[in-house]
């Protein structure tokens, strides 16, 4: 009896402006595969459906536990991430594309530099210069601490720029995740002191207001991290900044 294959349909890219194109490879079912393993035996033997021995598929991963995003990709259409998409669990033939949203270095590898330059606009770090003469951590409210413990679960994987429609050549949208990542250090008992830095940031353009509330983000999170809930939070928090700005001046 033949042994079970998976057919997987790879949109490749040789280069940052070379054409895409699609080829097909079989791997052998095993239970538990997942689409990295997959992509490793595919890049232990690089060979087509029709026999052609092609170059190894370019991709990245890190961790193999859902933790440091690297792997995410579009997957029968939609975003997330490759080492905890199970074969079993998933639509034949599989379908693998990079995420778009990003410059495609090669094959599914893509440039995230977008997303660190929006971390860096909205200031996304605590300022701590070595002159604080702090014996005690900081106090921390339980509740905030625990909204602030969900949102850092966030991996920067790109899902939630790639599923959103307002993130893309259409718009100057930083996207979701780095916009909650303002959230998240305005709420650190450090980090709120220099809010008004990061809500006037948001101000800017790409910033809050081009968050379309789409709500695509939220739903392909791979954290589950509640983005709508914060973004209307931000949203209410960069208005009143906005009003302190003009009672101020």
């Amino acid at each position: 009896m033949a042994e079970k294959k998976i057919r997987f349909v790879i949109e490749r890219q040789d280069g940052p402006n070379d054409k895409p194109y699609n080829q097909e490879f079989d791997v052998d079912y095993r239970p538990g595969l997942n689409v990295v393993a997959a992509l490793m035996e595919i890049q232990k033997n690089p060979v087509t459906v029709d026999g052609k021995r092609v170059p190894p598929v370019v991709w990245e991963c890190n961790c193999l536990e859902k933790v440091c995003g690297a792997c995410m990709m579009v997957i029968n259409g939609m975003a997330r991430q490759a080492c905890c998409a199970l074969v079993d669990e998933i639509d034949q033939p599989i379908h693998l594309q990079p995420a778009r949203t990003f410059p495609v270095i090669r094959d599914l590898l893509i440039d995230r530099t977008r997303m660190f330059e929006a971390l860096k606009k909205i200031q996304g770090w605590v300022e701590l210069d070595g002159s604080w003469d702090v014996k005690d951590a900081p106090i921390q409210n339980p509740y905030t601490a625990q909204t602030a413990y969900e949102i850092s679960h966030c991996m920067t994987c790109g899902c939630c720029l790639e599923a959103c429609p307002n993130v893309g050549p259409q718009s100057d949208f930083i996207g979701p995740a780095p916009t909650v990542q303002a959230y998240l250090f305005n709420l650190h008992p450090l980090g709120k002191f220099d809010a008004p830095k990061r809500l006037n940031a948001l101000m800017e353009k790409g910033g809050i207001t081009s968050c379309g509330n789409s709500q695509n983000c939220v739903e392909v999170c791979p954290k589950s991290i509640k983005l709508t809930t914060y973004l209307a939070q931000l949203n209410r928090d960069v208005n009143i900044q906005a009003l302190k700005n003009i009672f101020d001046n």
